[in-house]
């Protein structure tokens, strides 16, 4: 299938699409692609893509030889600080490295289709020693809300219990609004206040929006692990205890 030109969040990127330059959809999501020739697909959602009728299309082979103009080099957007208590100046600039100063860092993501429907959680968090855990939860019927909340509590449950400063980046404003910057809860209560607790219970804990779909490494592989666990049904962690 073709390719064609197009912007998602004010990031040019390649769209998967049919021969009539429709954008080719599946469970919501369409194929991109940051640069052309890149070997690593990213799945976005179909609302956040825009493709003029006019596009420039490409083929397979075309985009797999590289060195489109339209692209250009992608550089993926900063991340912006929603909240934070003491958020170090690196992880603001920097989301998608390791973890400094001997402290951990995580990436959460929900996943959810129907909204309500199967949903999912994914999390990846980051020891200053490149330990790596990863992990996905199934949650059954549940809004996508939900999942980006089960993320970042298993992340807090996951962190080591003496570890006191940690970072957790999220695509989810609403998580973010509601478990930190005062935002009145209207649903899922019980667990808003639940997590509330678990980050009362470490000294410090910054949680970081970051955008999401937009080529950030970690980010990315949380939203993978989310949707694993709807398409799956199953959950699992897999890395160091």
């Amino acid at each position: 299938m073709p390719w064609i030109e197009a912007t998602l969040r004010d990031q040019r990127v390649l769209a998967r699409c049919d021969a009539g330059g429709k954008l080719v959809v599946s469970e919501g999501r369409v194929d991109v692609l940051y640069k052309a020739g890149a070997s690593k697909l990213y799945r976005a959602g179909a609302s956040n893509i825009l493709a003029g009728p006019q596009a420039q299309q490409y083929t397979e082979e075309q985009v797999a030889q590289g060195g489109l103009s339209y692209l250009g080099d992608a550089i993926p957007p900063k991340a912006t600080k929603a909240t934070s208590t003491k958020a170090t100046a690196a992880s603001r600039k920097d989301p998608g490295g390791a973890a400094p100063n001997g402290s951990w860092v995580a990436y959460t993501d929900g996943a959810c289709s129907g909204n309500p429907g199967p949903a999912g959680a994914g999390f990846v968090l980051l020891g200053p020693n490149k330990e790596i855990i990863e992990g996905y939860e199934y949650l059954g019927s549940q809004t996508n809300n939900v999942g980006e909340l089960v993320g970042i509590e298993r992340a807090l449950d996951l962190f080591p219990n003496e570890i006191d400063d940690v970072t957790i980046y999220t695509d989810s404003q609403y998580a973010i609004g509601v478990l930190s910057k005062g935002w009145k809860a209207k649903a899922n209560v019980d667990l808003i206040a639940r997590i509330r607790q678990k980050v009362k219970a470490r000294k410090n804990v910054n949680l970081i929006y970051v955008k999401g779909h937009a080529g950030i490494e970690y980010n990315e592989k949380a939203d993978e692990l989310a949707r694993l666990a709807v398409s799956s049904r199953k959950s699992e962690v897999r890395g160091p205890s």
